[in-house]
């Protein structure tokens, strides 16, 4: 009993002598760069300690929080990545098939016409103007598509043809006097002439229409054709009316088929009134025979 209460003294001088180191004042010295006198400041050695300690423990939780921050940076810069890449993806998508419903649409309305006439005229105002397992329905799309836009390209193609293409008679209430072709000079009389195109009769002063759409490139006189009026159709196509009472457009102008582009009159060297028509195919002159029955060739 003795023994343990003189090893409890012993323990007790111990916990003592701690206390007292921990709690001994320790100076610390505050140098300024100034040349103002030193201070000199006294606290308990335990709460150095513990602000060492403090220190070392903020510190580690400073570190962690700055390493885990960037950290979530480097994820939220890959997620949103991520999330833009789908926002593209199904923009994608949905612009596909926007153009697919639109297209779609259109060509409903086309192939509900009869003939391909009416398709063509149809077209005549039309502008021809294009990972969740994603690539693989975009892949098909697009197929999809590029199936639309060459479809739209050769309906644009044929577009142009029709309508570059001279197709029926300029005038109406016409009579044939003279068809392409060799022939008698009507004008001077005996001998022989190539005639370059087909005189249509008609009543002085009848409408002349445009045969095809196209560009006025001459509107004027000439010595033996009269007032003469000449469109540039595209496609390598022109044609040629003359012999006009006067002519109703410029040069320059753009007409549709079916526009007024003069009267039918008896100027220049012409034994009366009617219309001499002609056309013209890759700088040539041809036969408009087939040109005003059909859509020619």
């Amino acid at each position: 009993m003795a023994e343990n209460v003189k090893l409890s003294g012993s323990a007790a001088r111990k916990i003592r002598w701690i206390l007292k180191k921990a709690f001994a004042s320790v100076t610390v010295m505050v140098i300024p760069h100034n040349h103002v006198r030193t201070l000199n400041i006294k606290i308990p050695g335990v709460f150095l300690i513990a602000l060492v300690l403090l220190a070392c423990v903020g510190t580690g939780y400073l570190t962690n929080m700055t390493v885990k921050g960037i950290s979530y940076r480097a994820q939220n810069r890959h997620l949103s990545a991520d999330v833009q890449y789908y926002e593209d993806q199904f923009s994608q998508v949905a612009d596909t098939l926007q153009e697919l419903k639109v297209a779609g649409n259109e060509f409903t309305q086309l192939f509900k016409l009869d003939s391909k006439e009416e398709v063509l005229e149809a077209t005549a105002d039309m502008e021809f103007t294009g990972s969740l397992d994603l690539p693989d329905l975009i892949a098909e799309l697009w197929k999809a598509r590029q199936e639309v836009a060459e479809t739209k390209n050769y309906l644009q193609l044929q577009k142009d043809v029709y309508v570059s293409t001279p197709r029926g008679y300029p005038v109406s209430g016409y009579r044939l006097t003279s068809t392409y072709g060799w022939r008698e000079d009507p004008v001077n009389g005996g001998g022989r002439k190539f005639h370059s195109g087909v005189d249509l009769a008609c009543n002085q002063g009848t409408k002349i229409l445009a045969t095809a759409d196209g560009i006025v490139s001459h509107s004027g006189w000439t010595t033996d054709s009269g007032y003469v009026v000449v469109l540039e159709h595209g496609l390598g196509f022109s044609t040629f009316y003359a012999h006009n009472k006067s002519n109703a457009v410029k040069v320059g102008q753009q007409v549709r088929r079916g526009d007024l582009v003069g009267y039918v009159g008896s100027t220049g060297r012409t034994t009366g009134p009617h219309v001499h028509y002609e056309v013209w195919k890759n700088g040539k002159n041809v036969n408009p025979a087939p040109y005003l029955v059909g859509e020619g060739s």
